[in-house]
């Protein structure tokens, strides 16, 4: 028989495991799926790599923010784990936009050479350095 201490331990900290996944999951693909309803892709590869990549930023970028905002100890409640929902579901929303930036810069430039793409690169960094204060 297994001590009921140890026991009930470890599924508390299964509990808090599963429902923080469970809460970023949902806020990923609920960010992938308001994004791709708006504005479908043209291929199925498009909307492919459009997903992951919405599910990677989303899950990716909210962890990011959350650590670097010290929010950690939001896991400890349910409220604060639907805090955590809400910022991986808003960290899903750039990551949707970049890609499909990405892709329509591909479509445009699809007969340009490699000194075009990084002349157009460099120019587009420096107008984002110019436009930081």
């Amino acid at each position: 028989m297994s001590e009921p201490l140890s026991t009930g331990a470890a599924g508390v900290a299964g509990w808090k495991i599963l429902g923080g996944l469970a809460g970023t999951g949902i806020g990923a693909g609920l960010a992938a799926y308001i994004v791709m309803s708006m504005t479908k892709p043209k291929t199925n590869q498009e909307w492919h790599a459009s997903l992951i990549c919405t599910l990677v930023g989303s899950i990716g970028g909210g962890a990011c923010l959350i650590s670097w905002l010290g929010l950690q100890r939001w896991a400890n409640d349910v409220f604060g784990l639907v805090g955590m929902f809400g910022i991986a579901f808003a960290c899903g929303l750039p990551a949707w936009l970049i890609i499909r930036a990405l892709f329509l810069y591909i479509d445009k430039k699809r007969d340009a050479d490699i000194t075009e793409i990084v002349a157009d690169g460099a120019q587009a960094v420096k107008a984002v350095k110019d436009a930081l204060p």
